[in-house]
């Protein structure tokens, strides 16, 4: 069974926001919850933000791995921006806070900000492949690093990164927040490259 990658597309976005949710420890569904309209399913919202071009969350930063026709993980990512401008910290939501600081550490880097596999493709090796992606996608940019945040509890993520050649730059504390799976602190990670020429 070939793995191949392409760009998302507005029509992947239902399975694109399921993916995001998955990568962002629950954090996109806690925020989209906060941002629906009265009455709006939490998911069906997402779907709307990602299928929009406005906001980092968009279909337009994503690329897909797809095995079969399905859709097996999702990598979002782009260049973080240099000079990187926090804005009023009181004016972003308390549990994203600590992610924005750490953004703001790595201006101009590429920015790895989700990464999933669907559960039926776990430990085929669709993370690593879509890893690759996001490090050919970098040097491209002519970005002379990666970064991403982890969760420090999650071993297996972090053993990964480490494996590809990240390491760990800085950590700030996880906010909780109402089904954070998390304690404990978000980890920075970053990656030096070579840009394409």
């Amino acid at each position: 069974m070939k793995t191949t990658i392409r760009k998302a597309k507005i029509e992947d976005a239902p399975k694109l926001a399921e993916l995001m949710n998955l990568a962002g420890e629950g954090i996109p569904a806690y925020l989209w919850e906060c941002m629906a309209d009265p009455g709006e399913e939490v998911m069906a919202f997402g779907t709307r933000r990602v299928a929009g071009t406005e906001s980092g969350f968009s279909y337009t930063n994503a690329h897909v791995a797809e095995r079969d026709g399905a859709i097996a993980g999702m990598l979002l990512g782009y260049r973080l921006p240099d000079p990187y401008e926090t804005g009023p910290l009181d004016e972003i939501p308390a549990v994203v806070r600590p992610l924005v600081e750490l953004e703001a550490l790595v201006p101009g880097s590429w920015y790895v900000n989700a990464v999933a596999t669907d559960s039926a493709y776990r430990g085929q090796g669709v993370g690593r492949m879509l890893m690759e992606e996001a490090e050919r996608l970098a040097a491209e940019s002519h970005a002379t690093m990666l970064s991403l945040i982890v969760a420090e509890q999650n071993a297996a993520a972090h053993r990964l990164y480490e494996k590809l050649g990240y390491q760990v730059y800085a950590r700030r504390p996880i906010v909780p927040f109402p089904g954070c799976p998390h304690t404990g602190d978000w980890v920075l990670m970053k990656k030096e490259i070579e840009p394409s020429p």
